[in-house]
């Protein structure tokens, strides 16, 4: 029995569109009489293909629907008056749709503004907030081109690269110019799972590939030189992890944030310190822990950053386990050879892990081996490993901490650095330029603390403006 739908006049597009989708539906309802085999392929592209179809028109007629035509308007308090009317083009994640629109100016030769783009909130010229989210998440988890190839695959933002390059950028420009007050308020929302018992904090580093600008040779150039020559050089750009544990030391949710190399480490610090103390006075409970690996310069940041008196609360410091061990096991074997030696490193970790004198014990076996001053190498393994020890004795308390449920690895650190940079920077051949790399930082950054949701929210929410119409 048919079924009648009574659609508005202004919505005749979105008519047509599901017309041609139920015809497209019964002609292949007619093909599919019998019990051969059918290639179901081509059939979900046609009806990908007709719903985005829908899609757009639905679209067309909403976007015309917030077009404001009137002689004068007020936007932001400041009068504007209408200049003409004209088509535009907005970018919809089925697609792109034109839309007649009138368009107002505040002064002369000043700036065109539209109602719509101003009341939707679009970005980059005509991109809708969600298409335009949904294009920066592609390009910070890989290539535009990447991007543009995954859309034409799923049939969605069926963009170029170059579009994805512009609005992915023009998404993280946008919350990089307001990075300080989102992350306050991301922060301050934030639901700590229930079952947290301690949070760990720590800060790492990793060279990235940038591009500068290499100098001339002297002298007149060759016919063939680049007219801006360019060099590959690899700078040092850091990350800070806030992870919360529950009462065995697991690893429950981490924020993870990054920097380029031109931004100091003590600015991602200060970061690190906003966010500990706002966890802090939401969840007084919990332990606090400064989590590094050796490097002096790492374990000063975190110390400068996060301290006991600030914070009004213990802080505990300890040392990454698993760095201990990699210090550890080439002295072992130095002392052991390679079959006992792994025997023994193995013991010295169950040590470690349950003795309070097992960081004595072991600096009285390095030291009383006389092997000191071997080398392997340009190393010396039991050298090394007497001196980490004695440099880091107050950080090795892990029976104590295991006892009170504290993470004792970095690894969440660790892994930042690969996730953020290393998978998406340090591709082969890859170089970037500091704005650029920024931009995918602070983007990818919150993709991999789950807070890209909030984050863009709060990031696109200043484009959207009301047009009130003028007195």
């Amino acid at each position: 029995m048919p079924i009648l739908i009574s659609i508005p006049d202004d919505c005749k597009p979105l008519a047509d569109a599901i017309r041609h989708l139920i015809a497209s539906v019964e002609r292949i309802q007619r093909r599919a009489v019998g019990g051969r085999a059918v290639d179901y392929a081509p059939v979900e592209r046609d009806l990908g293909a007709r719903t985005a179809a829908i899609e757009r028109a639905a679209h067309q007629s909403l976007l015309a629907a917030l077009d404001v035509d009137v002689p004068s308007v007020v936007i932001d308090g400041r009068r504007h008056t209408r200049v003409h009317r004209a088509e535009g083009r907005y970018y919809t994640l089925a697609g792109d749709v034109v839309v007649e629109r009138a368009l107002y100016r505040a002064e002369r030769n000043g700036p065109v503004v539209d109602a719509i783009s101003l009341r939707a909130g679009v970005i980059a010229g005509g991109w809708l907030p969600e298409t335009a989210t949904a294009m920066a998440h592609l390009l910070q988890q890989g290539t535009s081109r990447e991007a543009e190839a995954t859309g034409q695959r799923l049939g969605r933002v069926p963009y170029s690269h170059a579009s994805f390059e512009r609005v992915g950028h023009a998404v993280g420009a946008q919350y990089a110019g307001q990075k300080t007050a989102i992350d306050d308020a991301l922060i301050v929302a934030l639901a700590i799972p229930v079952e947290a018992r301690s949070v760990s904090v720590g800060i790492d580093r990793v060279s990235v590939p940038f591009e500068e600008p290499r100098p001339r040779p002297v002298g007149r150039p060759r016919r063939w030189a680049p007219r801006r020559p360019i060099q590959r050089v690899f700078r040092m750009a850091y990350c800070t992890t806030v992870t919360f544990h529950d009462a065995r030391g697991e690893a429950l949710h981490t924020i993870r944030q990054g920097a380029i190399p031109s931004v100091p480490p003590a600015d991602l610090c200060d970061r690190l310190m906003a966010d500990a103390l706002a966890i802090v006075q939401q969840r007084p409970d919990l332990d606090v822990v400064r989590l590094c690996d050796g490097a002096p310069e790492m374990r000063d940041l975190l110390r400068d950053a996060v301290d006991e008196a600030t914070l009004g609360t213990r802080v505990d410091d300890l040392l990454d386990f698993w760095h201990v061990l990699e210090k550890l096991a080439p002295a072992a074997q130095v002392l052991y050879g390679e079959a006992r030696g792994a025997e023994v490193l193995a013991t010295w970790r169950l040590d470690l892990l349950n003795r309070r004198t097992a960081v004595a014990d072991i600096l009285t076996a390095l030291t009383t081996s006389g092997r000191r001053t071997v080398r392997i190498g340009t190393s010396r393994p039991v050298h090394e490993a007497i001196t980490y020890l004695e440099n880091h004795r107050e950080m090795l308390d892990y029976p104590g901490a295991r006892r009170r449920g504290l993470p004792i690895g970095s690894g969440n650190t660790e892994a930042t650095c690969k996730t953020l940079f290393t998978v998406r920077m340090k591709r082969s051949g890859a170089r970037w330029k500091e704005a650029t790399a920024a931009h995918v930082i602070h983007l990818r950054a919150l993709a991999l603390s789950d807070r890209w949701e909030p984050a863009l929210q709060l990031t696109l929410a200043p484009l959207r403006k009301a047009v009130r119409v003028a007195a």
